[in-house]
């Protein structure tokens, strides 16, 4: 016996019909959409700031003295401009720049923090070097500010500036005890981002053993 179509199921499947197309002209136009788009960037290269290579520091930890006073490390401040991850160079004087697919992993500042503390515990001038702020008391405090730290291409080879201040404080007294700038500057294996990075780990293996004797003398003094 032959089924006899309703106009209900012709509606129905008319309308099935009609969707499935719907949904065919939808995909294609989402393919096309997404053909005609340009490619996502690449993300950037991320670099460290950690020293790689030769120690910052004496190799060894030396032992420290008998009633060597507690250091307290505050977090390194970073001078304007440089609180960010980038990766700043100049072409010019006073054009800071910043490469655009290079960055740090971190900011410098953030970066540098365990190294010093690392450094100046390696001296043994101090019974304890600790991370401010700590539940630990400490007699002494150094606070240091990140003041530069740049790829410089007005030279050939390029060279990385680093720079940082340092005030040894006594914390009961408030008193400063000493203070001092420091300066590395490393010419650049290569003339890009990289070799900047390179060239910026070097430079702050120099600058952290110039930092350690000179707070460990500092704090000898007094």
């Amino acid at each position: 016996m032959t089924q006899r179509i309703t106009p209900q199921v012709r509606a129905a499947a008319r309308g099935r019909i009609a969707a499935g197309l719907a949904a065919a002209g939808l995909a294609l136009l989402a393919g096309c959409a997404s053909s005609l788009l340009p490619p996502a960037p690449p993300l950037p290269a991320q670099y460290t700031l950690d020293g790689a290579g030769d120690s910052a520091a004496p190799s060894s930890t030396r032992t420290p003295a008998l009633g060597a006073p507690t250091l307290a490390v505050s977090a390194p401040r970073a001078a304007p401009g440089l609180d960010s991850r980038g990766i700043i160079y100049l072409r010019q004087p006073h054009a800071v720049e910043v490469y655009a697919q290079s960055q740090w992993v971190d900011t410098p500042a953030q970066m540098l923090a365990p190294l010093i503390v690392d450094a100046l515990q390696r001296t043994g001038a101090f019974a304890a070097v600790l991370r401010a702020p700590s539940a630990a008391s400490a007699e002494l405090r150094l606070d240091t500010e990140l003041l530069r730290l740049q790829q410089d291409f007005g030279v050939t080879p390029s060279r990385v500036h680093l720079s940082l201040r340092a005030v040894l404080v006594d914390t009961g007294s408030r008193r400063v005890l000493a203070w001092r700038e420091f300066d590395a500057s490393v010419a650049a294996p290569s003339e890009d981002a990289y070799g900047g990075v390179r060239a910026a780990n070097q430079a702050a293996r120099q600058l952290l053993i110039e930092l350690a004797t000179f707070t460990a003398q500092a704090a000898a003094k007094h």
